[in-house]
Formats: structure tokens, C-alpha cells, sequence
């Protein structure tokens, strides 16, 4: 586990602001300041690991309440019946530019194909 400072233990120290939406002793939850779907909330666990990996293979239980976090937010933001995506980006190809693990929730409206556009399509 990383002892680094990151721009979200300065969130859950309460040094910066977040809309945050749910918190308990291991695990914040707040609204992406750049959201890129009508519903975009992170949820982050307190304790700071890289990515995903490194958060599976030091404390798999605490990978798994992320995602029942996620869908629990979900519910209560209304797009758990008509879907919605979680998304862990692991390094600067995927993305990540915040170097504690957090998972994207996504939904509130069509979100369409990841990756490069016409790749995944059906062929007609």
C-alpha cells in the first residue's frame, strides 16, 4: 500500500471539497468534478492503493465493497434498473490520472461502446 498523499486523501481529510454522496469507515463516495455521463460518482476506498491490482491482491474484500458500494449508489440515484457501467482505469494508457485505485460509476442515460468509435459495432 502507497503512503503517497493523492489528490483524493486530501477529499477524505476534508482539504478539499467533494459533493461526496456516501461515506463509511472505509470507503468514500463523491461526484466527479468533470462528469462524463448524467450520473458520474467515484467511490474510493480511504485506504490508498495504485489501481485495482494492487487493491485485489493486498485486500480483495475491500475491491468487492467498492462494487457493492457502486450498486448501491446506483439504486439510490435511480439507474440501477436501466444500467449502468464501473469502470477502474489502471495507469496513463487507460486513463488514470489520480493514482488511488477508485471505481467510476457511470448511468442516467445511453452510454454507448467503449474504445475506438466503428470498433465493436454489429456489422450490418
Amino acid at each position: 500500500m502507497s503512503e503517497a498523499k493523492t489528490l483524493f486523501t486530501r477529499i477524505i481529510e476534508r482539504d478539499i471539497p467533494a459533493e461526496i454522496v456516501h461515506e463509511t469507515a472505509t470507503v468514500i463516495a463523491f461526484k466527479d468534478i468533470n462528469p462524463q455521463a448524467n450520473t458520474h460518482i467515484l467511490v474510493v476506498p480511504k485506504a490508498v492503493y495504485r489501481n485495482a491490482l494492487e487493491l485485489a491482491e493486498a485486500d480483495p474484500a475491500l475491491l468487492a465493497e467498492l462494487v457493492r458500494t457502486a450498486g448501491a449508489i446506483a439504486a439510490e440515484q435511480g439507474i440501477a434498473e436501466s444500467g449502468y457501467r464501473l469502470v477502474f482505469n489502471t495507469d496513463a494508457d487507460a486513463g488514470q490520472t489520480v493514482f488511488h485505485v477508485h471505481l467510476h460509476l457511470l448511468g442516467g442515460e445511453p452510454l454507448g461502446l467503449f474504445g475506438h468509435p466503428g470498433k465493436g459495432e454489429p456489422q450490418e
